[in-house]
């Protein structure tokens, strides 16, 4: 059916209940690392043939799979989720049937973990060059080597990362069949999410810098549509409607040793001008105020977000034979969004003040190029050189030149003079109050041609929508914090075929998506950013097939070649590591003051040119009433780009898994027992991303895949 998303939809579907029993089950698994996982379903009849009900539940607990190295061993990554689900049938005669389902799910689990991938100690290729990791050992920080030391599964952070979720929901599906030709559905659904987020965002053990992310999500969707099938032509018509409310409370708050981590950045150059300061104050007795805490414990960088969303759609879809093999099949949609988007921001000191920003930059006190006007290091040149002035007798305090002089000084004597120096993530920024109104017509077009029952072709044409908004986190300044609209075109031809000679059948598929003004969310190491990237171009291959080589032996292939690049992305980001390591600048850079690059060209992040899967089932029987089956599923996965600025410390080697299963179904007691193995040759890998570690230029931390995992299934069937 059309829908309103650019890279296709998802339909899952949970087993209704039933009157006749015979699908109630009870299910449990334990492996290692502590694994205990148990669900559970049942079916039963209030009201014979008219009213039946089914509940289900499942939980899942598991050790952590990385150790905090003061913490404790296994703490991290670990697993705590439980669930339940209520559904009731009501089918009063054959043409009608209500469903109502409710469900409740829970999360509250230490997650997740991000190790040192590059250590930012010294720097690769300049001597003499250190950075954040060479300060961490003065602050009672650990500091991690990075390279094959990623894989030894340890972190050490001040505290352990929270993250809790709470989802419900309610949903009720009207089937009303009018005739043998035509059924409404009506489908109303209410759904609540709240999650809770408390991270250590450092990645250290040195008590810099968290943040809090608490949100909010409510929404409802009403959808009613009517279903035509006939032997020629099958049609739906409906309408669609949607509302959302997102709320967020986030903090990145700073804890003890944030300002002598800020200090440490310097290396001892503004310690002079401070102490100077500080001197000029006590032999003034205080009339000259003393030197501030450049980034003080205790502040606050906040910001309140709130959005309404409403959307509603009208769509219709009909497949028509044209001849016996013949299917024309078309389907048109109009959708109309409104948000109401409002982020409220706000920089809230310890002791109340009000937050300074005299400054605009760090800028390199080694290199005299950054003394600029509006920097940090310009206005500290400044105030030395007044300092010198009043030592050498040469500026006068008491005069009002000199007074005048001394206001050089007021931006090192106010708290948090530090703090928007550094950037983005602790800089002031305007509130935002924006509505962002579209709409927008999507379509399909597919015809398939089936000359035999073993044979089908198919060609289709297919548009995609995602709507606009806004950056909630404090981007730098050169980004819009507005991105438009997304819409896709997507091209696609393919054959299903089957060989029953040589029991093989054969899935193959060539497609080609262009996708404008493409949503890109990136990290940058001081926050998220999402903006338009421009046009974004994918293309590809896609081969399934299955080969029944014995009765009892079947083998599946499954490879995708996938071609992706940015067409367009002009203010992507750009390199910070590799840059930092080495000095060699950002090539997509255009002007050296640019905080954007020209990513155009480029491949997106998390997307593997290659994939392929390769799965052996061998199938005997053990005994009369025991089936049984061995499976090795062997799966590749070609070089990744993990990040959105193609940062050349930042790609993921090509990697391969490997998963075993040892299947057997005891046909008496209908019952399952299945051993398993995931990544069995334990692979190591980084999962598909990494990151600049928050204000630590040089530094990268990433996300680890599972490792080995291995454990045995039982379920029973009643």
């Amino acid at each position: 059916m059309v829908n309103n998303t650019p890279s296709g939809a998802i339909l899952v579907t949970s087993v209704a209940p039933s009157h006749g029993g015979g699908d109630s089950f009870v299910e449990g698994t334990v492996g290692n690392y502590g694994l205990i996982n148990y669900s559970g379903a049942t079916s039963f009849s209030a009201i014979d043939d008219v009213l039946a009900f089914r509940v289900t539940g499942f939980g899942s607990q598991r050790d952590g799979t990385i150790s905090d190295v003061n913490l404790g061993e296994d703490t991290v990554n670990d697993r705590d989720r439980w669930g339940v689900r209520g559904q009731a049938l009501y089918t009063p005669n054959e043409n009608v049937s209500l469903r109502i389902i409710a469900d409740y799910a829970e999360i509250n689990e230490i997650c997740c973990g991000a190790p040192v991938q590059l250590s930012n100690f010294q720097a690769n290729e300049i001597p003499g060059k250190f950075g954040t990791d060479a300060a961490l050992p003065l602050l009672g920080g650990t500091v991690f080597p990075g390279g094959d030391a990623f894989y030894d599964r340890e972190i050490a952070v001040s505290f352990l990362p929270e993250s809790s979720m709470k989802d419900r929901g309610l949903s009720a599906q009207l089937d009303w069949e009018l005739d043998e030709n035509y059924t409404v559905v009506a489908i109303s659904a209410y759904r609540k999410f709240e999650s809770y987020d408390k991270i250590d965002t450092d990645f250290t053990d040195a008590d810099l810098f968290g943040t809090i992310n608490d949100s909010q999500q409510s929404s409802f969707s009403q959808e009613i549509r009517l279903d035509y099938n006939s032997e020629k032509l099958n049609y739906i018509l409906g309408a669609y409607y949607f509302e959302q409310d997102l709320d967020l409370e986030y903090s990145l708050y700073t804890d003890t040793l944030f300002n002598p981590f800020f200090m440490s950045s310097f290396q001892g150059a503004l310690d002079p001008l401070l102490g100077g300061i500080n001197a000029l104050s006590a032999a003034t007795g205080g009339l000259i105020a003393p030197a501030a805490e450049a980034a003080p414990a205790g502040t606050g960088f906040d910001h309140v977000a709130m959005q309404q969303h409403k959307s509603y759609a009208l769509f219709g879809q009909f497949d028509y034979k044209l001849s016996d093999t013949l299917t024309l099949t078309a389907g048109l949609r109009y959708t109309d969004e409104t948000k109401d988007l409002t982020t409220v921001f706000s920089e809230n000191l310890a002791n109340g003040g009000t937050f300074p920003t005299f400054f605009s930059s760090i800028g390199n006190p080694a290199d005299p190029s950054t003394v600029v006007p509006g920097t940090l290091i310009y206005g500290a040149a400044v105030a030395g050189a007044v300092l010198q002035g009043i030592a050498a007798g040469q500026i006068n305090i008491m005069t009002p030149e000199g007074q005048a002089a001394l206001q050089a000084f007021v931006p090192f004597q106010s708290a948090g003079w530090g703090f928007k120096a550094l950037g983005a993530t602790t800089a002031d920024r305007p509130d935002l109050d924006e509505t962002l109104k579209d709409d927008q017509f999507t379509g399909t077009i597919k015809l398939s041609y089936q000359p035999d029952s073993d044979t089908l072709w198919y060609a289709s044409y297919g548009e995609g929508y995602k709507s606009g908004g806004t950056n909630t986190d404090r981007i730098a300044n050169g980004f819009n914090p507005l991105f438009n609209a997304e819409t896709s075109q997507s091209f696609e031809v393919g054959m299903k075929k089957d060989f029953p000679d040589q029991d093989v059948r054969i899935n193959a598929a060539a497609h080609y998506t262009t996708v404008n003004d493409f949503q890109a969310n990136t990290f940058t190491g001081n926050g998220f950013n999402l903006q338009n990237a421009g046009d974004y171009g994918i293309k590809g291959l896609e081969l399934e097939a299955t080969w029944l080589a014995t009765d009892t032996l079947e083998v599946n292939l499954a490879y995708a070649l996938v071609k992706a690049e940015y067409k367009t992305f002009e203010r992507g980001n750009c390199w910070v590591a590799y840059t930092w390591h080495t000095g060699v600048d950002d090539p997509g850079r255009q002007n050296p003051t640019d905080r954007f690059c020209d990513r155009s060209g480029d491949r997106p992040g998390g997307e593997p040119e290659n994939y392929l899967v390769l799965s052996v089932k061998q199938d005997f029987e053990l005994a009369d009433n025991i089936y049984a089956y061995v499976q090795g599923e062997y799966s590749y996965t070609s070089e990744i780009i993990l990040d959105g600025s193609n940062d050349p410390y930042a790609a993921q080697d090509a990697y391969s898994l490997l998963n075993l299963r040892f299947f057997m179904n005891f046909t008496d007691m209908d019952m399952d027992v299945i051993f398993w193995a995931r990544n069995a040759l334990d692979e190591e890998y980084i999962n598909r991303t990494n990151f600049n570690a928050p204000i630590q230029d040089g530094k990268l931390n990433a996300y680890m895949a599972e490792p080995r995992t291995f454990g045995v299934t039982v379920k029973k069937r009643f």
